[in-house]
């Protein structure tokens, strides 16, 4: 048997539970991993309160939460190619990240390179990989422009370093806490709330030339104006309103290549992650408590094993 931090039925924080349940079987292109590490993601309560992904299937109850690790391959499923018991790898769970041992679809999965610990591997397939794909949907030259709105956050982090490392010049917004953080970025911080376009006017007079935008909402569409080529509105965070205003969401890739290509930039220090708390597995209620307060800097890990 094995530990595993489910949610029983959908609800709040009282349907979790920490379960011993019987490690999972890995079935073609799948990879059985020992978890050493997994991200807490805003998703992750999502789905433990009902909301499921385009495309997916219906929870099937209890479920572990987690919807990335980082770990060690224990058993390679049949039809798997370029993994092997023993190694390091990354990515995208098929059966939840909170847990001592869970399946990974090689096609979401990455081998972790030696200059990241499992604790930064685990922090990069949903935040990193959305940011990455964010930014190159966009594909704004050196010296345009970007706005980040939820800079503070970890999608937001990410895209912020990745779009300075490309000749981007940042804004960013972020409650005021969070300014010294957003500053570290490279970004210039403005704070959310009244006359907000009018403050981002003042620093881009001409208006924006991509929007990357974390928040929804009215926030969303207060900004939008700051764009004149709607091609160059994306949001991972207001889906249907994007499309209202002429944009589109975040294409999402959701490959090895992206994960590979994310990696390389972690060890690079260009994309490693700001780790700003672990806990154990024991703790996992309070891990998600963290991110599910809304005011998570960076990226909380679960430690799982050594």
């Amino acid at each position: 048997m094995a530990k595993a931090y489910v949610y029983t039925r959908h609800g709040g924080p009282e349907v979790e539970a920490l379960i011993d349940r019987e490690p999972p079987r890995p079935g073609p292109g799948q990879l059985l991993v020992a978890v050493r590490a997994a991200g807490v993601n805003p998703v992750d309560h999502k789905l433990r309160g009902g909301y499921r992904r385009p495309g997916q299937a219906a929870a099937e109850l209890p479920e572990v939460l987690g919807s990335e690790a980082a770990g060690v391959v224990e058993e390679v499923g049949p039809d798997v190619t370029g993994f092997a018991v023993g190694d390091a790898v990354f990515g995208s769970t098929l059966t939840g990240g909170y847990a001592e041992y869970t399946l990974l679809p090689v096609a979401i999965a990455a081998h972790k390179p030696d200059g990241l610990s499992f604790a930064e591997a685990a922090a990069l397939p949903v935040a990193a990989a959305t940011a990455y794909d964010g930014v190159r949907q966009l594909a704004l030259a050196a010296g345009a422009t970007l706005l980040v709105t939820g800079v503070g956050g970890g999608v937001g982090g990410y895209a912020a370093r990745l779009a300075r490392h490309e000749g981007l010049r940042v804004i960013g917004t972020a409650s005021e806490g969070k300014k010294e953080y957003v500053e570290s970025l490279g970004a210039v911080h403005v704070a959310p709330g009244p006359e907000l376009v009018e403050r981002i006017r003042a620093l881009a007079p001409d208006g924006v030339d991509g929007v990357f935008d974390l928040v929804g909402g009215d926030h969303l569409r207060a900004v939008a104006e700051l764009v004149a080529d709607r091609t160059k509105l994306i949001t991972a965070g207001g889906k249907q309103i994007v499309a209202e205003l002429g944009g589109s969401p975040v294409a999402r890739a959701r490959s090895a290549e992206v994960l590979d290509a994310v990696a390389a930039l972690a060890a690079a220090d260009v994309l490693r992650p700001h780790l700003t708390a672990t806990y154990p597995l024991e703790r996992a209620g309070e891990a998600l408590r963290a991110v599910e307060s809304g005011h998570a800097r960076g990226k909380v890990v679960i430690e799982v094993g050594r």
